[in-house]
């Protein structure tokens, strides 16, 4: 039954649909409604702002790129094969959805920090990552990694295993089976999941501040220059918010666009 023909709802359920809808759009309507539009352009194209912009989508954009090619073996991983404390994983795999996101930060000072577990190491390479623009793409890929990770497994176990079983009864190699099946049947959750991850790390805030601080052109990215502005300039703040929110908004809809359009398809062969 497709989604034009489908029975009403009870009404308790349809108004409790809008509530849920008032509560997350009225937010982002004040956002609009309290920005200074007479000032709004001086403060978005003023050198900080533009700053913290750029180096936002810079380190969203590589950390998603990370998140995807790291994410994809590990979301072939833990859906195609079967191994002692998978569970376990896939359940370590979600913790950092669920971590305050200065414990998030502690994590990761704890990891690859002086006095951290790799911190030896990285002294003797002559290598330096915290308070760097790397360390902010570390925790962005921290924080984003599992929504690549969960999307690509979902759509791995939703498609099956059929047609790479065929293909290697045929005698194809698992390389070549991954190329030419698998891959592009998975196309469209891989464009979903990077996406996503760039959304979520266009947004991470607090293991940035606390992993890798807040360095003007280094380390301070959109939403630290956000926090800053709100004591001592709220408008600027304020058009910042909204910024941030119509870029979240884009990507968002570009990655359920995307994800959308194989399911209508399958309702209109329905």
């Amino acid at each position: 039954m497709s989604a034009r023909t489908a029975p009403p709802l009870p009404l308790g359920v349809g108004a409790l649909g809008v509530i849920a809808a008032a509560s997350i759009v009225l937010p982002l309507a004040a956002i609009v409604l309290q920005v200074p539009w007479e000032g709004a352009t001086g403060l978005l194209f003023s050198p900080a702002s533009l700053q913290a912009l750029r180096l936002s989508l810079l380190t969203a954009a590589c950390a998603a790129a990370v998140c995807l090619g790291l994410g994809l073996p590990l979301a072939l991983l833990l859906a195609r094969t079967r191994f002692p404390g998978r569970e376990v994983l896939r359940a370590m795999v979600l913790v950092p959805l669920v971590l305050p996101p200065v414990v998030s930060g502690i994590a990761l000072l704890m990891t690859v920090g002086r006095r951290g577990l790799l911190g030896p190491l990285l002294e003797q390479a002559d290598a330096r990552i915290v308070f760097t623009t790397a360390a902010v793409v570390i925790a962005q890929v921290f924080v984003s990694l599992p929504f690549t990770v969960l999307t690509l497994e979902s759509a791995l176990v939703s498609a099956g295993t059929v047609p790479e079983q065929v293909a290697a009864s045929l005698g194809a190699r698992p390389s070549t089976v991954l190329a030419r099946i698998t891959l592009p049947r998975l196309a469209p959750a891989i464009v979903t999941g990077t996406v996503l991850a760039f959304a979520r790390s266009l947004g991470e805030f607090g293991a940035t501040l606390t992993f890798a601080g807040s360095m003007p052109g280094v380390t301070r990215t959109l939403p630290l220059e956000i926090y800053l502005a709100r004591e001592s300039d709220p408008d600027s703040a304020a058009v910042l918010s909204l910024l941030l929110v119509l870029v979240a908004i884009l990507v968002v809809l570009l990655a359920y666009a995307r994800r959308g359009a194989p399911g209508r398809t399958q309702e209109e062969a329905r």
